[in-house]
């Protein structure tokens, strides 16, 4: 082990310092980067040290934004249990932190350590939490054999093998698999997903399928709604009960896509008003000349202030260049394109505008929802294409038929209802450990 150690670190280093220039690119291109970033690194300041001092700690983490919605569920469902402990949150992007700063100010935000045995060291000192929870895969090693080596419980929540993942972490079974043994707990999706964790070397009796936790996120629309979309788009002289076609969490090449339908769909509905939401929203820099280059008749979401008023048809797509909105712009829509689906893999969460009753659509390329997707397709509760041409038809016939949009977003309403409760399940995984750990916990309120 000693050996495996040592060989890690050689090629972490080395690669860390190759991949660096991307690193930090990437960090300055999405903004705001230099704000804590000493934390990546185990430097923390003396109020963070002191909010930790003398506590119980379960430290969460998530990678960025898609995670994050996870953490909050199960923290809301985790706090009222343990109500001496003391909570920690990481992510390791800026726009995670984002998010994250939406919490309550007794909930720690942090970034997540890079994974050097040096900076695991110091973080784990200073945090010294009492047990790990980590939301899907993440897996890094040095945090994970410190952890071992202090005997930390560390749970695996809505873990799930992507089809890139899984033959990796089987390739290279000699470095994952006593990582993967060494998880307290791990909650999955389906018996599907078990088999695949205890392959790459889950404990069985450690592997517990919950469901999905994306469901109790995305049903959770109790969040203020801060945002006033609707008066919004009065702003834009979008005009009350025209149709509203939504493109979420879209990728490179289905904004312009869905710029070409929207325009021919306009002979036929000439009103009709387009919202892109890229997924990376600082794609909207490059993608904004791309639009003008098209024509569109566009403004950028952060363009908008309270005086602004534009006449009907001055403006036909709203740019979603901001981060952490997509819920509330889903909200109006009339019919919604899931993105990553089409010209990209994997996939986006179809759940939330399944949530608020929408007609769904999504392309072929689902394999990260593909148990969502089935449950979803299988109650008629959402349309997956397989072309751009099917792609424009479909959104025309949702666009005339208002009693099968009717009907998709009241079976998509009744698939979330039968599938929450997950968020529960995973809490009482994990609750056994934390007493173990000397954490007071209390039954749950009636």
């Amino acid at each position: 082990m000693t050996s495996v150690r040592t060989l890690y670190n050689i090629l972490f280093l080395f690669f860390f310092v190759v991949s660096s220039p991307y690193y930090f690119w990437r960090l300055r291109r999405r903004g705001n980067w230099t704000q804590n970033f000493g934390q990546r690194f185990a430097n923390y300041d003396a109020a963070i040290k002191q909010a930790l001092t003398n506590r119980h700690i379960i430290w969460l983490h998530a990678v960025s934004v898609g995670e994050i919605g996870l953490c909050t569920q199960l923290i809301r469902a985790l706090e009222p249990r343990v109500p001496n402990a003391k909570i920690v949150v990481s992510c390791t992007t800026t726009t995670g932190m984002a998010e994250y700063r939406k919490l309550p100010n007794r909930i720690t935000k942090i970034y997540y350590p890079v994974d050097r045995r040096k900076y695991v060291r110091i973080a784990m000192a200073t945090i010294n939490p009492q047990a790990i929870i980590l939301l899907e895969a993440e897996i890094w090693p040095n945090f994970l054999w410190r952890a071992r080596d202090l005997k930390l419980p560390v749970f695996l929540a809505n873990a799930r093998m992507s089809p890139r993942s899984f033959p990796r972490y089987k390739k290279f079974g000699w470095l994952f698999r006593p990582l993967f043994g060494s998880f307290a707990g791990v909650g999955c999706e389906n018996q599907e997903e078990a088999r695949k964790l205890c392959e790459v070397g889950c404990v069985p009796a450690n592997v517990h399928v919950m469901g999905n936790l994306k469901f109790d996120s995305g049903a959770n629309l109790t969040e203020q709604r801060s945002l006033d979309v609707q008066g919004m788009l009065r702003q834009l002289g979008v005009s009350e009960g025209a149709p509203i076609l939504v493109a979420g969490s879209t990728h490179e090449g289905e904004e312009i896509l869905l710029v070409d339908i929207a325009e021919r769909l306009r002979q036929k509905f000439p009103d009709l008003f387009l919202i892109l939401v890229p997924r990376h929203f600082e794609r909207c820099r490059d993608l904004a000349p791309k639009l003008r280059a098209h024509g569109v008749k566009f403004v950028c979401r952060n363009e908008i202030f309270p005086l602004m008023k534009k006449a009907p048809g001055e403006v036909n797509c709203l740019l979603v260049n901001t981060t952490g909105e997509l819920k509330f712009f889903y909200d109006p829509a009339t019919v919604v394109f899931v993105g990553k689906s089409l010209t990209a893999l994997g996939g986006q969460n179809p759940i939330e505008p399944a949530a608020l009753g929408k007609a769904v659509v999504f392309g072929p390329n689902m394999q990260n929802f593909k148990d969502i997707v089935r449950i979803l397709l299988s109650k008629q509760a959402a349309v997956q294409i397989h072309s751009p041409d099917e792609l424009e038809s479909t959104i025309a016939e949702l666009l005339a038929d208002p009693k099968r949009r009717s009907e998709l977003g009241r079976h998509g309403l009744e698939v979330v209802a039968e599938n929450l409760g997950a968020v529960e399940r995973t809490v009482e995984m994990m609750l056994p450990h934390l007493a173990q750990r000397g954490i007071m916990v209390v039954p749950k309120k009636v």
